[in-house]
C-alpha cells in the first residue's frame, strides 16, 4: 500500500494511461479523482474503482474547471497529495504545415497551459500541507522527436523543461516534480500518432523499440506509482523514459 492515505488527482483518466494510473494508485491505497472531459468514461472508471474514487468532468484548458476539480477533490477527501497531469492531445502524423491553427492552439492548451493551471491550483495547497508530488505525462517525442509530429513533439519538450524548472523552484516547499516519457502505446491517440492504423505501420513503430512492443497503461502506471511514492522521495526533476529502449 505505497500510497495509503494519499489523495491523487489524475487528468485524462477516463481511458488509456490515465485510467491505468488511477486504477494502480487506488490499488495501492490512494483515493483518486478521475478527471476527464469525457464524463461518461470518467464516471465508469470511478464507479469500477469504488468508494476510493470520485469523478469530475474537466476541461484542462480552462482554469475555472481546474478550480472546480480541485474543489471537488478537497470536498471529498480533504487534501491533494499528488497531481498527475496526464491529459493530452495531438495532431495527426503528417506535414507540419497542414496543422491548422485551431488544432495547434488546442495542443498547446492541453499539453502545456494545463500544467500552468495545475500548478496555480495545487501548489498553494501542497505548500500548506508540507509537500506533495506533481507528475506529468510527457513523451519520448520531447526527447527524440519523430518526423510528422512536430507541434506535438514541441509541446512535450516544453513539458519536460517546465518539469525540470518547476522541480528546482518548488524543492524548498518539499514538492517533487517529475515527468514520464512513454513511447507510443495502446491509447486513443495511437492512430493519430501513426497517421493510419495498419499492420505495416504498427510494425514500423514496434521495430523502433528495442524491447519489441508498444507501451501499455500498466507500464506507465507502474512508473507513475514509483515516482509518486515515498520510495522516490529523493527524485525530482526527472524525465523518466518508459520506452522499451526507444530513446537510446
Amino acid at each position: 500500500m505505497r500510497l495509503e492515505n494519499k489523495v491523487a488527482v489524475i487528468t485524462g483518466a477516463a481511458a488509456g494511461f490515465g485510467e491505468g494510473i488511477a486504477r494502480r494508485f487506488a490499488g495501492e491505497g490512494a483515493r483518486v479523482v478521475v478527471a476527464d472531459l469525457n464524463a461518461k468514461g470518467a464516471e465508469r472508471v470511478a464507479s469500477e474503482i469504488g468508494e476510493a474514487a470520485i469523478w469530475t468532468q474537466t476541461d484542462v484548458s480552462q482554469r475555472s474547471e481546474f478550480d472546480e476539480m480541485v474543489y471537488a477533490a478537497k470536498s471529498a477527501f480533504g487534501r491533494i497529495d499528488i497531481m498527475v497531469n496526464n491529459a493530452g492531445y495531438t495532431h495527426r502524423n503528417g506535414d507540419m504545415l497542414n496543422v491548422d491553427e485551431e488544432t495547434f492552439d488546442l495542443i498547446t492548451a492541453v499539453n502545456m497551459k494545463a500544467i500552468y493551471h495545475a500548478a496555480r491550483a495545487v501548489v498553494p495547497i501542497m505548500d500548506r500541507q508540507g509537500g506533495g508530488v506533481i507528475l506529468t505525462t510527457a513523451s519520448t517525442a520531447g526527447l527524440r522527436p519523430r518526423p510528422g509530429l512536430t507541434w506535438y513533439n514541441a509541446s512535450k519538450g516544453w513539458a519536460i523543461t517546465a518539469t525540470k524548472s518547476m522541480a528546482v523552484e518548488l524543492a524548498p516547499k518539499n514538492i517533487r516534480v517529475n515527468c514520464l516519457c512513454p513511447v507510443a502505446g495502446e491509447t486513443g491517440m495511437l492512430e493519430k500518432f501513426m497517421g493510419a492504423d495498419t499492420p505495416e505501420i504498427r510494425e514500423k513503430f514496434r521495430a523502433s523499440i528495442p524491447l519489441g512492443r508498444l507501451s501499455t497503461p500498466l507500464d506507465i502506471a507502474n512508473a507513475a506509482l514509483w515516482l509518486a511514492s515515498d520510495e522516490a522521495a529523493f527524485i525530482t526533476g526527472v524525465a523518466l523514459e518508459v520506452d522499451g529502449g526507444r530513446c537510446i
